[in-house]
């Protein structure tokens, strides 16, 4: 065992506001392709392609669009709650807990 106290967890610290965003990115992601009534149709078509194609191709590329961000926020938070708990910002792969004993 450590001789390095532990410090009780401020939930203060923990960037809720950032997860939120996340979230917020991620949920039309995930909501939009499970509506198929939405895009369920032929009308309007583009470039010879019904709606229903063209529009869950549009989903892939929102998909991605939104993705990206998220993970950028969603590593921005993950560093600021480690930092707040005396851990190293990056994780270091060995799946050691703060006492130094595997998990």
């Amino acid at each position: 065992m450590s001789d390095v106290p532990r410090r009780p967890a401020d939930r203060r610290s923990v960037p809720r506001g950032r997860w939120l965003i996340v979230a917020a990115l991620l949920a039309p992601a995930v909501v939009l392709p499970l509506w198929v009534p939405l895009y369920d149709r032929e009308d309007p078509s583009f470039l010879g392609f019904p709606f229903y194609y063209w529009f869950q191709f549009l989903l892939i590329v929102g998909a991605v669009t939104l993705t990206v961000p998220a993970y950028l926020v969603a590593t921005g938070a993950d560093r600021a709650h480690r930092l707040a708990h005396g851990l190293p910002p990056e994780p270091d792969g060995t799946a050691a807990s703060r006492d130094g004993e595997p998990r």
